[in-house]
């Protein structure tokens, strides 16, 4: 049955990789369920990490968890057993920042959500008219090749700077360089040193090609942290302490097992076309659609070539009714309150163990779902512990790299800014904006308009009205 669903031994893969797969890629983006709420929630209502809306109304943390897992679960599942590929869903990280910053201070919470739904049925109807997936075939390979490079490169910064081994420099240092090496250049706290001793653990096992390799080095990691935590107690970082944990404290838990609040589930409101003004509105809905559609698309081209899943032909195969499943991902997870779903770049951890089906995904799906019952039992696992795998998997990715031609700078310019935009940024839709746009000019500057398809013209003009949003807006003076 496993085999008539999943085509595992056709794609050079076994239900064992395969449920590893699954577990790590489960296990390196868990944290999802903790940051979430941090970013959308909150424990009151005015005071330091408050978020209300602009009814004065919060999201309670508690409830924003239970459905941040519950949306991840569902969708996960949808995704691998409708595309076949293991490639995780959960809220998209930059999406949720925007509806909390942006949306939420200027409507009520269920208008911002409202307004998150309606991006994904317009994903889902570009999607389905094939829009979307002529967009993605429209991508010449050599930029497909540097969009995973640059999601490499981001999954590397971002392990970085979860870790805390890579810093913001506070503005009172009186310094214009913007981060540095931990705390003035030392990794100076426990939780940062316990991730050095993970990747180091993590380095040693993928190279002696340990089979599991990354999942054992997140446990041993994890492990390390609580006989860590227990000797220093460093704690939480709570924004004071910058030597604490950063999300969660490794130490045992007094519970394992909870029941989840799904309150939020439904509370959607369309209400914002009637108390704002439309074109704030319509650019509104302008920003989360562009950001979402390049977002799981140059995610989904870099877990595909990472994955071996592209064809000859350099297309992913079924792209269409994948691209159609991820855009449901901002229909339920708005109306859910979790914020837009998306593909995971994390996902390339499974993908790294040698996941290469849908499988991977059931198994990543049920744990999601598991996850809203057993918060206090997979939260004893840091941030700090999980950060070895993405360095170790962005280092994986940059093989890629190989495919770029750095000869011929027309293509050389548009994807070193692919590269190097996605993490200076902490965009993956920024940096394919760039690399499109400045696709597109030197393609035109040096006579070779006919070489580009014209979806990539409408892409880097649409790109280029993105970049443009805050001087519209002036314009409008909206």
């Amino acid at each position: 049955m496993l085999e008539r669903l999943f085509h595992v031994s056709e794609r050079g893969s076994t239900v064992g990789r395969e449920l590893r797969g699954g577990l790590v890629t489960f296990v390196t983006m868990s944290y999802i369920i903790v940051l979430n709420p941090l970013i959308l929630g909150s424990i009151a209502t005015s005071g330091p990490g408050a978020k209300p809306d602009a009814l004065g109304n919060v999201l309670g943390i508690p409830q924003v968890a239970a459905v941040t897992a519950l949306v991840a679960g569902i969708m996960t599942l949808l995704f691998g057993l409708v595309a076949n590929y293991p490639f995780a869903i959960a809220t998209g990280l930059g999406i949720n920042s925007l509806v909390a910053v942006t949306l939420a201070p200027i409507m009520s919470w269920p208008e911002a959500m409202g307004l998150v739904v309606i991006d994904g049925v317009i994903i889902v109807l570009l999607a389905a008219s094939g829009f979307r997936t002529a967009v993605f075939n429209a991508v010449p390979p050599e930029l497909k090749a540097a969009i995973a490079v640059g999601i490499g490169l981001f999954i590397a910064f971002i392990g970085l700077v979860d870790s805390g081994f890579v810093r913001r420099i506070s503005d009172s240092a009186g310094t214009t360089v913007p981060v540095s090496l931990g705390i003035q250049n030392s990794i100076a706290s426990w939780p940062t040193f316990v991730f050095v001793i993970g990747l180091l653990i993590t380095t040693v096992l993928v190279a002696r090609r340990v089979r599991a390799a990354i999942l054992l080095g997140v446990i041993s990691t994890t492990v390390v942290a609580i006989i860590v935590e227990a000797i220093v107690h460093a704690g939480p970082s709570a924004g004071t302490n910058p030597k604490g944990w950063a999300l969660s404290v490794p130490t045992l838990p007094d519970s394992i097992v909870g029941l989840p609040d799904l309150s939020l589930v439904g509370a959607v409101s369309f209400g914002a076309f009637v108390h704002l003004d439309l074109i704030t509105v319509v650019l509104l809905v302008f920003t989360l659609v562009l950001a979402n559609f390049f977002d799981a698309m140059g995610t989904m081209a870099g877990l595909g070539q990472q994955a071996g899943l592209v064809g000859p032909d350099g297309q992913l195969p079924r792209v269409g009714r994948a691209l159609i499943v991820e855009g449901m991902g901002a229909v339920v997870g708005g109306a859910a309150s979790a914020s837009s779903n998306t593909v995971y770049v994390e996902s390339a951890s499974g993908i790294a163990e040698g996941a290469r089906t849908g499988l991977a995904n059931v198994l990543t799906g049920l744990l999601f779902l598991l996850a809203m019952f057993f918060t206090p039992l997979y939260s004893i696992v840091p941030i700090e512990a999980a950060a070895p795998a993405l360095v170790i998997v962005g280092a994986l990715m940059m093989r890629q790299i190989t495919q770029i031609d750095f000869t011929e700078f027309r293509v050389a310019l548009p994807a070193f800014l692919m590269i190097v935009v996605m993490p200076f940024t902490y965009s993956i839709a920024n940096g394919i904006g760039a690399g499109f746009v400045a696709y597109v000019v030197l393609a035109a500057a040096t006579g070779r308009v006919r070489t580009v398809h014209p979806v990539m013209w409408v892409v880097a003009v649409a790109f280029a009205g993105y970049f443009a949003v805050g001087p519209l807006r002036g314009l409008f003076g909206v």
